[in-house]
């Protein structure tokens, strides 16, 4: 890191620390943010104590400090994580307009059972049903940059509802059980408190799936593309735009333009050895099973990949029509950039490896593991300039790049 990146960092976590408050919070937070940006293979309370310590004597207390400012300290994981995001928006806005609010969800492997949250549960991190914590996050995109804003632990019922449990892993009064959607949407609607500049929502079949959820973001304003079951009910709009009377599921439909040969391939980006291409489909419906007040025009955008007995995927898509095809194709594909996300926060920033078994820690330790990502996502936009070839460059490399 040069001195000018240097002095960057410095700054930043001046105005970090302005929100934490007390002095010695801030030192911990500086502490424990360089443990996280730094070499070590191991990124937890401990491994980050004897690293920053370089007197063996002192390196307990070096650990009980950093405990304590994980666990214990009071302080506001959403002002925190709203004074990174707002850092990093500055510089990644400066060069491109933001396209995308991302929703997903990533496993934290986990090997006992006294972790906060953890159970036998489905997680796309290792693509099978593992001892796991699940964590809901919301990002935003620009074209080339791709800024983690916030996260939510998922509680399941047999936490969320057993006194004992609660107790031990401190889990506030005010959080109660809620569904990943609902998670979802509590940070979202944080985020549209807070001023975040709007995309178009994308998220997959296990939040699209819930029309609570559509039209909760509707409500606020937000357009959406998010994927669907294949047993989605939809109604096709005629040429003037009114609902057929007959629902059909997305797949039987799909079949049903496969049939007349409906299916058009479609580049949207050139991998790093071929072009990425599918067949597609695009028809305008309205969602079935709906109260009509909630109905509104959308795009059933529906995948094919080569090889595939059926379409891999279906997306409801709300907004206005205008955008063509391949737009529409490149848009809901940027989901899949969450998952690089979560390879650097968890490989370079430690997002996963926290050992502490509260509620609070956690929601600490992934504060300031995204306050690391968002200095680290400015500093690689600024070092850039806004030329199309270079940014898709930039975005090419490792964060720590």
């Amino acid at each position: 890191m040069n001195a000018a990146a240097v002095q960057r960092l410095e700054r930043y976590f001046q105005q970090i620390g302005e929100v934490l408050g007390e002095e010695s919070r801030r030192g911990s937070f500086a502490l424990y943010a360089m443990g996280l940006l730094g070499e070590g293979e191991r990124k937890s309370v401990e491994p980050i104590a004897a690293r920053a310590c370089p007197d063996p004597e002192r390196v307990d207390a070096m650990h009980q400090r950093l405990l304590h400012f994980a666990v214990d300290s009071r302080w506001s994981d959403r002002e925190v994580r709203r004074q990174a995001a707002r850092y990093a928006l500055e510089a990644m806005t400066r060069r491109e307009s933001v396209e995308a609010w991302i929703v997903d969800d990533t496993g934290f492997l986990k090997q006992g059972k006294h972790s906060v949250g953890v159970q036998r549960q489905y997680t796309g991190s290792a693509g099978k049903v593992a001892n796991c914590q699940i964590g809901v996050s919301l990002s935003v995109a620009t074209r080339t940059e791709h800024l983690p804003l916030d996260f939510e632990l998922y509680l399941p019922e047999c936490w969320a509802n057993d006194e004992a449990r609660r107790r031990e892993a401190r889990i506030p009064a005010e959080v109660s059980f809620q569904t990943k959607p609902q998670l979802a949407l509590r940070m979202i609607e944080r985020a549209v408190e807070d001023g975040v500049a709007p995309g178009v929502l994308l998220a997959d079949s296990a939040y699209g799936n819930s029309s609570d959820f559509r039209a909760r973001l509707r409500a606020l304003g937000l357009h959406y593309a998010v994927a669907v079951a294949a047993q989605t009910g939809v109604r096709l709009l005629d040429a003037k735009g009114r609902p057929r009377k007959d629902a059909q599921s997305v797949s039987d439909l799909a079949w049903r333009i496969h049939e007349r040969g409906g299916f058009r391939r479609c580049t949207w980006r050139q991998g790093t050895q071929d072009a990425l291409s599918a067949r597609f489909a695009l028809r305008r419906v309205v969602a079935a099973g709906v109260p009509q007040r909630e109905q509104e025009p959308l795009t059933l955008l529906i995948e094919w990949r080569d090889g595939e007995p059926e379409p891999a995927n279906y997306f409801l898509i709300s907004l206005p029509e205008g955008r063509t095809k391949r737009q529409l194709i490149r848009l809901v594909m940027q989901r899949w950039r969450t998952e690089r996300v979560y390879e650097d926060l968890k490989g370079e920033l430690g997002l996963d490896h926290y050992e502490g078994r509260r509620y609070p820690g956690w929601h600490h330790h992934v504060s300031v593991a995204l306050c690391c990502y968002a200095f680290l996502v400015a500093e690689r936009t600024r070092r850039f300039p806004p030329s199309a070839r270079r940014a898709a460059e930039a975005h090419a490399q490792p964060l720590s790049a």
